[in-house]
């Protein structure tokens, strides 16, 4: 099946660099408006196509599963903020959801604030990413994209006579904050090249954005902008972000004129976090402890030597976040790569852990925009439960479910078992794998098992539940999560171990976790289909590399898989935040480490899985042109006749179609090129 009817045009570019050649014979494919390249991704598609021809009834049936799941009427739990209740919901068949709000009783009129579904009406692809609500409750700010590039524009409407202003900001990140005056918002412009958000700027309701006000320009290509406002609303928070150092400006949103004050300067390595509430500044701060510590400090004396100890360092204990309340601090934290939550009486300073059963489990805080309350919602889920939003009494200790999410059709959580186990890496490191499955199989029994790995950014892959993997598990499957280094399931010694000149433990710790699978017959090589995606894609690019013969399967999504070329090219976006994550091929040592494990650097003549690799022609975070690149140096050099296929998304972004119906048609293509080739 893998012989194709069309050329794959070669047109060699020397590279050079520190003394060094390479040759790569499809840089051509980086030309977005070359129409030879249109041509060669629609040529692509076309084999995709006929590969899965003969598969429809399949790919249609695995679609049709997880899209029955999903409750068509559906509604979250109402929130209570500043005197209405919002609440969002979907109706019918809608793939986009419905925002709302009730004023100060739920029996009252429903109010709609924005239907997402008329405004994406005239797009194949609609991402609202954030909306704000003004101080007095009257108008609302939001912000959306139609291309999948994530650059967002901004639009501000009145909420009572639905009315929207003139006025629209174009290429920002999506981030909006109000000041108090009900007039000023203030948002972040991104470089519309490299998409680094750069700029704070500042917009006076019902003036031209020409005439918008510069408030802070980050110059240091390494770090990008965000923006947001304190709990307390008292503050507008302006932070300065790279891989491992972060500083934060302040300013008053009564007085939104007023310029921004640096709350510390930045110093490299040390990270901090705020929040403000009781008159307050919280920190989460990595000062003087690597796992995270919390510290307050009072709003006149910001600097790093005025900060003292909230918590006790514990280094054993990663803090992850926190949430402030006026009497309690509610702390997300890991030990021995677990989550708990660990409430702090702020009067009593005595801790109070939240339980939970399940040896196998993911929670994060909910919504709790209220300082001055004793009800704390939370999040909680596992590979096997449902998504369950809770409602916990700071208090009394009282725990009640507010709602779980709904599973259509014959889902029982019970006929699922989640289990915890750990593979040794190559330098002795116990990795843990989480791993879900049916109970009606025997585990040991060479199963057909996905293995999922990501292992960056200090990203942990938490232990949701997720639907679509329903379809898998009722036919046989094992689904395992690998949380290899490169994430913080571990604590921040996990990720430094995972990084820059330690980045080959993170693809090892995955092969360790493969062949874990192998070992204990749980699967076999026949039957092992490795997942990943953008980073945890260059995971996939390395592996295949390594040790192809271990898996029968590769799902590499949005793969990052042309490390050097990229990371030596500054117009690239998000080139030059990464540094501090991969490290600096301009600089010897790192072009030496990365050129040792960068998939497209490292394809030869050998025999490789099947593989499936998908794409996006709009992706702002790995350009289109690094899996066509892979895919066709893949085709060249391979030297077996397994499928190798690319799936190039004509209308969106890194993050996959948009809508709620409408993402599980990639995930059917996915799961169907699985079932094929086990």
């Amino acid at each position: 099946m893998d012989k194709i009817n069309f050329d794959i045009p070669k047109v060699q570019k020397i590279l050079e660099l520190h003394g060094d050649t390479r040759i790569d014979n499809y840089f051509w494919l980086n030309q977005r408006q070359n129409p030879e390249v249109l041509k060669y991704i629609e040529n692509e598609n076309l084999f995709a196509q006929k590969f899965f021809a003969n598969s429809q009834e399949l790919m249609q049936q695995l679609c049709a599963e997880m899209q029955n799941r999903i409750e068509k009427d559906d509604k979250s739990v109402p929130v209570w903020e500043d005197g209405y209740f919002y609440y969002t919901k979907y109706l019918k068949d809608s793939e986009y959801p419905i925002y709302c709000r009730k004023k100060y009783y739920l029996e009252a009129d429903e109010n709609i604030i924005l239907d997402v579904n008329l405004l994406a009406a005239e797009h194949k692809y609609f991402d609202l990413e954030d909306y704000a609500i003004s101080h007095n409750n009257s108008l609302i700010a939001y912000s959306y994209d139609t291309t999948g590039r994530k650059l967002f524009n901004i639009k501000i409407k009145n909420i009572f006579t639905e009315t929207l202003f003139d006025e629209e900001i174009k290429n920002t990140d999506g981030s909006i904050a109000w000041a108090n005056d009900n007039s000023t918002i203030f948002y972040i412009l991104k470089n519309e090249n490299t998409l680094r958000e750069y700029k704070i700027m500042k917009h006076k309701l019902g003036t031209p954005t020409t005439e918008d006000t510069t408030v802070y320009v980050e110059k240091n290509q390494q770090y990008f902008l965000s923006l947001s406002k304190s709990k307390s609303e008292k503050y507008i928070f302006i932070e300065a972000v790279s891989t491992n150092t972060t500083e934060t400006l302040y300013i008053d949103a009564n007085h939104p004129d007023s310029k921004p004050k640096i709350f510390n300067k930045r110093k490299r390595n040390i990270e901090y976090y705020l929040q403000h509430a009781n008159d307050t500044f919280y920190i989460r701060t990595n000062y003087k402890a690597l796992n995270f510590n919390i510290m307050t400090t009072t709003e006149d004396n910001t600097n790093i030597e005025n900060w003292t100890e909230l918590t006790t360092y514990n280094k054993n204990i990663f803090i992850e976040d926190f949430e402030i309340f006026k009497n309690y601090m509610v702390i997300l934290q890991k030990t021995d790569g677990l989550n708990k939550f660990n409430i702090l009486n702020l009067t009593n300073k005595q801790y109070t852990e939240i339980r939970f059963d399940e040896e196998v489990f993911a929670i994060d805080f909910n919504e709790n925009p209220t300082l001055n309350t004793t009800k704390f919602r939370f999040f909680y889920s596992s590979p096997a439960t449902p998504s369950s939003i809770f409602e916990y009494d700071l208090s009394t200790e009282e725990k009640v479910l507010l709602k779980q999410q709904k599973i259509l059709g014959e889902f029982n959580q019970n006929d699922y078992k989640t289990e915890r186990h750990f593979a040794i890496a190559k330098d002795k490191t116990k990795i843990p794998i989480s791993i879900v499955y049916k109970k009606n199989i025997n585990l040991y029994n060479n199963n057909p098992t996905l293995i999922y790995g990501y292992g960056a950014y200090g990203y942990s892959m938490e232990n949701y539940f997720a639907a679509d993997i329903i379809s898998l598990l009722d036919r046989g499957y094992v689904y395992a999560i690998a949380h290899i280094r490169g994430g913080e399931e571990m604590g921040r010694q996990w990720y430094k171990k995972g990084k820059m000149l330690n980045k080959m433990n993170t693809f090892y710790d995955f092969i360790a976790c493969s062949e874990y699978l192998i070992q204990k017959n749980i699967s076999s090589k026949d039957k092992l289909i490795a997942q990943g995606g953008s980073a945890g894609g260059l995971l996939m690019g390395v592996i295949a590399n390594l040790r192809p013969e271990i898996y029968k399967v590769i799902i590499a999504e949005v793969p990052f898989v042309d490390v050097i070329t990229t990371m030596i090219d500054e117009n690239i976006p998000l080139t030059t935040l990464e540094y501090d994550e991969w490290g600096d091929p301009n600089i010897l040592k790192y072009y030496n480490y990365i050129k040792q494990y960068s998939p497209y650097d490292n394809i030869k003549p050998q025999k490789y899985p099947a593989i499936l690799v998908t794409s996006a022609i709009q992706d702002s975070q790995v350009q289109y042109w690094e899996p066509a690149k892979w895919t066709a140096k893949l085709r060249e050099l391979k030297t077996d006749d397994n499928p190798l296929i690319l799936y190039t998304n004509m209308d969106s972004g890194h993050s996959g179609v948009s809508g709620r119906f409408e993402k599980y048609t990639e995930t059917a293509m996915i799961y169907t090129f699985i079932i094929m080739n086990i």
